[in-house]
């Protein structure tokens, strides 16, 4: 990186195009058509920005819908990529950044992207870290962990205990799971092979249901007879999603946050939303962070920290790749299904 008032990094930049919005897969068959690898400029801090040295960013599958041109906010040809990551803060813009310089910090990438040898974000946005806290924790602390938080605090406001999960066994999935059982909720786990039904029970899950299985419809029905679920936490958006939505109580709450299927869903007993009193609804982190409270955040970033510093949570990783190589290497490594795909300068 330049030390001249011209400040370059190397980063995994956004290349022309990208699909429509709503023609998007969930997984790329290619990520060279969206990225390259290359050197970026990259803009000034502005009041109350910092500048950050990259140590590690994950890839999520909002990053990956992003970079494909379908995600909730536009792309911007050669900017980096990537939403979030951990890094150490060595410049800032301002009186109210001094107390983060020389800080390992979790940030969002607001100012430039995460998948970067160096990036800028706002200094509201940067977490100071335990030190006890491991980079892959810190570098994947806000966008699903902070997501799950919110999430069941949303089941909490809906009478009753139980919810279903879809996409359960997802990184996010796992540590929705984990705070449920804490917090004595029943979580109905939704998934689509049984390879993971196992270790969802160990984590909480008071039912596991296989999409694939054949007496799926069956076991979905008699668990919601059981426990009686107010609020479904979608991640996939697609017609079992509709389905299973359609077979829960009165009052029941659909909260999308994620788009996984490329198939929309049909909804056929639209009169449900009249005489059930049945709602579906969006959930956006980036809208939920700035309307909780200063004291609200403070303390979800605590726990969500305490949670990961005694194991209660745990990032698992699949693979850490070299920004420069990680163009033909992230897509493998997800494949495997084993975690998250670590980014590093």
């Amino acid at each position: 990186m330049t030390k001249a008032n011209t400040q370059t990094t190397h980063a995994l930049a956004l290349r022309e195009g990208g699909f429509a919005s709503g023609a998007v897969p969930q997984v790329p068959d290619n990520l060279a058509p969206f990225l390259e690898w290359r050197e970026v400029t990259l803009p000034a801090p502005g009041p109350g920005q910092v500048l950050i040295e990259v140590i590690m960013a994950p890839v999520n599958p909002s990053d990956l819908f992003f970079v494909q041109g379908g995600y909730g906010q536009p792309r911007v040809q050669g900017a980096a990529a990537g939403f979030e990551g951990v890094g150490r803060v060595i410049g800032g813009n301002g009186a109210q950044t001094e107390a983060l310089l020389g800080q390992r910090v979790a940030f969002l990438g607001t100012g430039s992207g995460s998948w970067a040898g160096h990036a800028i974000s706002d200094a509201a946005l940067c977490i100071p870290l335990r030190d006890d806290l491991r980079n892959e924790d810190g570098a994947a602390l806000i966008v699903n962990p902070l997501t799950a938080v919110a999430l069941l605090e949303a089941v909490r406001q809906v009478h009753g205990k139980a919810f279903v999960l879809n996409a359960a066994g997802s990184q996010l999935g796992r540590l929705m799971l984990g705070l449920a059982r804490d917090e004595g909720l029943d979580a109905i786990a939704v998934i689509r092979r049984s390879d993971d039904a196992a270790q969802l029970r160990a984590l909480g899950a008071a039912e596991v249901l296989i999409t694939s299985a054949p007496e799926f419809s069956a076991q979905a029905r008699a668990a919601i007879r059981t426990h009686k679920p107010r609020v479904l936490l979608d991640a996939v958006g697609d017609q079992v999603t509709a389905d299973l939505f359609f077979a829960m109580p009165s009052g029941a709450r659909w909260i999308s946050y994620g788009k996984m299927s490329d198939a929309s869903p049909s909804l056929t007993q639209m009169g449900q939303f009249i005489f059930m009193d049945k709602r579906i609804e969006g959930f956006w982190l980036s809208r939920w962070l700035p309307a909780a409270s200063p004291e609200r955040r403070a303390a979800v970033v605590a726990q969500v920290q305490e949670r990961f510093a005694t194991g209660q949570w745990q990032t698992r990783t699949a693979a850490q790749l070299p920004l420069e190589k990680a163009i033909d290497g992230i897509l493998p490594a997800l494949k495997t299904g084993e975690g998250k795909v670590m980014l590093h300068p």
